[in-house]
């Protein structure tokens, strides 16, 4: 092999598919552009037997990867800790306490964890592959997502939050963001990061961490937080994708926050009125400022979005209605 060879490896570009060669000198995870379409190529990494391939996202606490399993030959994602976070302990205790939440969980619309490990200094989570965009990117790309698309991901989220909580476990930063999709448009719940028991003792005293966008009343006046609270995160969620704005708006983040307490909320239909009336109904009282008067189990309240999606269908289907479907971060935070 000649010296020039050498100094080239052979990769594909993760954005036009093109098997391109990139400098060997290159460190692991450093990128160059590519020659076909100008996009980033990282040199690739191994971990054990994980080849991280290409940046995924990046977000506080590290960078996901695409990568490849070469034991049993499939892809995954690895979410890498930052390095200058994996001397902090309490960080560490952090992604090991993300690592152990999802572990634990065994639904098919929460994202499956494979392992956590460290190979030398990387601390690393693997876990399946969903990398067809967030419920965030097509709000971003849609404006407005279809509402029979929101109802279908309502339902399965629901569905998988209250296999959470069979678990004991509250997610408490339920967003857009935080919903991705796989190549199959399946919804997966992502970064369990604030989740905790929903039996442990609360302190009062602590922060408050969570999205000023979606996160619930009771939360923000820390009068106790249950899975009502994300249920009227998961409400926030669905309003912002149907809507194409979050429930409320203000110049600022004190503002939002203290309109989740204080402002009565525009009911959907009054913003859009294409919006079927027991979507918004569902929706409104899902996202009551009173934890009494929201569904009292995620059963009810994913009862009533089926009810919607039923409701929906006939409509589309009898010709009333013609809606259509698309088929297929850092964190941000308030403290009181």
């Amino acid at each position: 092999m000649s010296t020039a060879s050498k100094s080239l490896k052979m990769v594909t570009c993760p954005q036009c598919g093109a098997r391109v060669f990139i400098p060997g000198s290159l460190a692991p995870l450093e990128s160059t552009n590519c020659a076909k379409c100008g996009a980033s190529i990282m040199m690739p990494m191994d971990l054990r037997q994980f080849e991280l391939r290409s940046v995924i996202a990046s977000g506080g606490m590290g960078t996901v990867y695409r990568a490849w399993d070469k034991t049993l030959g499939r892809e995954v994602a690895v979410k890498l800790m930052k390095q200058e976070l994996v001397n902090d302990e309490d960080a560490v205790n952090a992604f090991a306490a993300e690592a152990r939440a999802c572990a634990q969980l065994n639904h098919t619309n929460i994202i499956h964890v494979y392992t956590f490990d460290q190979e030398g200094a990387y601390k690393y989570l693997v876990m399946e592959l969903a990398d067809a965009g967030s419920l965030d990117d097509r709000i971003e790309s849609l404006k407005r997502v279809p509402e029979l698309d929101v109802l279908d991901c309502g339902i399965k989220v629901a569905s998988a939050l209250g296999a959470a909580l069979k678990k004991g476990l509250l997610h408490l930063d339920i967003k857009p963001g935080n919903i991705l999709f796989n190549a199959d448009g399946e919804p997966k719940l992502v970064d369990f990061g604030l989740a905790r028991k929903a039996d442990a003792d609360k302190d009062y005293h602590a922060p408050v961490f969570g999205t000023p966008y979606y996160i619930a009343p009771e939360r923000v006046q820390q009068t106790g937080e249950t899975f009502l609270s994300d249920e009227y995160s998961l409400a926030g969620t669905l309003y912002h994708a149907l809507v194409g704005h979050v429930p409320f708006e203000a110049a600022t983040v004190e503002e939002v926050v203290a309109a989740q307490v204080h402002t009565e909320l525009t009911p959907p239909i009054n913003s859009v009125p294409e919006i079927t009336q027991p979507t918004s109904d569902a929706l409104v009282r899902a996202m009551s400022k009173d934890p009494a008067e929201r569904f009292q189990s995620y059963d009810e309240f994913r009862m009533a979005l089926e009810a919607s999606r039923s409701q929906l269908l006939i409509r589309t289907l009898t010709g009333n209605a013609a809606p259509t479907s698309t088929g297929t971060e850092t964190r941000r935070w308030w403290r009181r």
